[in-house]
């Protein structure tokens, strides 16, 4: 009975929450097209700020509805060493799509609006796609190795991207999000790519590298994020009915190795040293997960 009740609170926050998205997508939409037909960079810099108010908004009913409707707790340790005037990469484990709701509640109005990379075909969901679209929000054409071994011409296209992302970044401070993993954790997938991790997939250094190359002078952190749900990962239902009451999130600012700022692009040892900073940075965090299974036991 209780699952039952959770499914339907579930599917009606969701229901809330897609009424919400097109309240604050409508007048986003609107004045987005302004931005388009208009191009003027003074122009364009207030629309911006438009904009991102709309998206900050939207993000705020969220997660009061997740808060007091859904009746779930972010239990975050603090971090006041943030700022809203300064830029960031923020890397974080990958295990739902409530991992978004997360980090956007935690992280809304006291670092610059979260920018992720997204898949192109994404651009095609109903509202969403045009609001990240007038959010600036990067679309990335992703290929898998085995395509790309075929058509070797298509390699270097997502850097292209990146920078032509990166470029409207270097007007306003930014918070540059990525999951370094790629996709989200499932066992199955873990024991395909034989990780040495327990509780995470092997970790990409590609997206985190070219924004910190592109973005050089501008990235003063990196923003470690670890997100548990006891081993109970939830599907978007039941995390907006509450199956997961508390959810204890780890954030931690990082300062950025010499070697690793050695361009990633078109450095080997910043490629290696990059890739060895954060296979450091999954282990603490696995060790982490590890430690907090073992509590909620």
């Amino acid at each position: 009975m209780r699952s039952i009740f959770r499914n339907i609170l579930g599917l009606v926050v969701l229901t809330i929450l897609w009424v919400n998205t097109l309240f604050w997508c409508t007048p986003l939409i609107i004045v987005s097209i302004f931005k388009f037909i208009l191009p003027i960079p003074e122009w364009t810099k207030n629309i911006n700020k438009l904009l991102i108010f709309f998206g900050q908004s939207w993000i705020s009913v969220n997660s009061w509805l997740v808060e007091n409707i859904s009746g779930v707790q972010i239990d975050t340790n603090a971090f006041d060493n943030l700022n809203y005037q300064s830029s960031y990469m923020v890397v974080a484990n990958h295990q739902s799509y409530a991992d978004i709701i997360i980090l956007q509640k935690i992280f809304n109005h006291r670092i610059p609006f979260l920018k992720f990379f997204l898949k192109k075909q994404l651009f095609w969901v109903p509202f969403l796609g045009l609001a990240w679209w007038a959010l600036d929000f990067p679309f990335m054409q992703r290929h898998s190795k085995e395509y790309l071994k075929k058509h070797p011409e298509e390699a270097g296209k997502d850097l292209i991207a990146t920078k032509k992302a990166c470029e409207k970044f270097k007007t306003m401070p930014v918070a540059v999000m990525n999951f370094t993993e790629g996709t989200r954790f499932r066992v199955e997938k873990k024991a395909k790519q034989h990780s040495p991790y327990v509780n995470l997939l092997k970790p990409k250094a590609g997206g985190l590298g070219y924004v910190l190359t592109i973005l050089d002078e501008q990235i003063e952190k990196v923003v470690d994020v670890s997100i548990s749900y006891s081993g109970k990962t939830p599907g978007i239902i039941g995390f907006l009915g509450g199956k997961l009451k508390n959810i204890p999130v780890k954030v931690r600012v990082l300062d950025i190795p010499q070697p690793v700022k050695n361009n990633y692009i078109e450095n080997k040892a910043c490629r290696v040293a990059t890739q060895q900073w954060l296979n450091v940075i999954w282990q603490e965090k696995d060790l982490w997960l590890q430690q907090h299974l073992k509590t909620n036991l």
